[in-house]
């Protein structure tokens, strides 16, 4: 875990529970808002958790960087500021977009330059 940007401990031990034979982990955050529990980065794929199941169910969904067809920073504010200013991104996969917001804009900075990086 030395190399692995991370928040909680727990949720990098989860997401190492469930690695493909090779796969390093980047980063784990742990996310804020109602519906996600974190985000985990490895060199393969986005892994998100959503708490929204009805019944206190949960999901952990893994999407492979190369059905990202981008990633969006979301802002309530004007351009006015720096580009992140904000704490949260927009994952687009197919029709559906998976929002994540941070404690800190310098998570999802990285966030947004890793998954950029990977589907560029």
């Amino acid at each position: 875990m030395a190399n692995i940007a991370y928040d909680r401990k727990e949720q990098v031990q989860q997401i190492e529970s469930g690695l493909l034979e090779g796969e390093q982990i980047i980063a784990v955050y742990d996310a804020v808002g109602t519906g996600t529990g974190f985000i985990g980065l490895t060199d393969r794929r986005v892994i998100i958790q959503d708490r929204s199941f009805v019944g206190k169910r949960f999901a952990i969904t893994s999407i492979p960087y190369s059905k990202i067809t981008s990633v969006s920073v979301v802002s309530n504010n004007s351009w006015g500021g720096s580009f992140f200013s904000t704490g949260a991104i927009a994952i687009h996969v197919g029709t559906h977009t998976y929002e994540v917001e941070f404690r800190g804009a310098q998570k999802s900075h990285h966030v947004h330059n890793v998954i950029l990086h990977h589907i560029s």
